[in-house]
């Protein structure tokens, strides 16, 4: 679809005038060489927002192109497992920065969950004590008394009746 040529201010304002001096849309379209459905436009606009310019588009534009989009769903669905960072990778060498979480975001729109790994918390000094405590403690221990400690473990978690 081509782009439209915008109509000056002054076009408008008369639109605007002749309309609310009770015209309709053909023969404005007539007298001011404009198409009906021109005047229609311009004039449903004026009647909602009481002004008839041309407003920007609300919000920030894409990061990725259509054409982008459509290149990671095939590669997702192609090879399931690839990571956010081999996608970035592909649009760092086709020219274009984007990051991992605007990867996942644009897979989330197109209904596709992106998943990253939980990241655990480190042990604790307190805890590495206590493990080398009761390893240090348990070094000598018979192979029969490390047994028992698993068929107790496993019947304390209900694994085993």
């Amino acid at each position: 679809m081509g782009k439209t040529k915008e109509l000056s201010k002054d076009v408008r304002d008369k639109i605007v005038d002749l309309h609310k001096a009770g015209m309709g849309y053909k023969t404005i379209g007539k007298q001011l060489g404009e198409k009906e459905t021109t005047v229609g436009a311009i004039i449903r606009k004026w009647k909602k927002h009481k002004i008839t310019i041309n407003r920007p588009w609300s919000g920030a534009p894409r990061n990725i192109s259509p054409r982008g989009v459509s290149m990671i769903m095939r590669k997702v669905r192609d090879q399931p497992r690839t990571t956010r960072e081999e996608l970035v990778n592909d649009f760092k060498a086709a020219g274009t920065t984007v990051t991992k979480k605007t990867i996942g975001n644009t897979l989330r729109r197109n209904g596709l969950k992106s998943c990253s790994a939980c990241k655990v918390t480190l042990l604790k000094k307190a805890h590495v004590q206590a493990r080398l405590k009761f390893a240090n403690e348990h070094l000598n221990d018979s192979e029969k008394a490390w047994e028992k400690l698993l068929v107790f473990l496993i019947l304390q978690m209900g694994l085993l009746k």
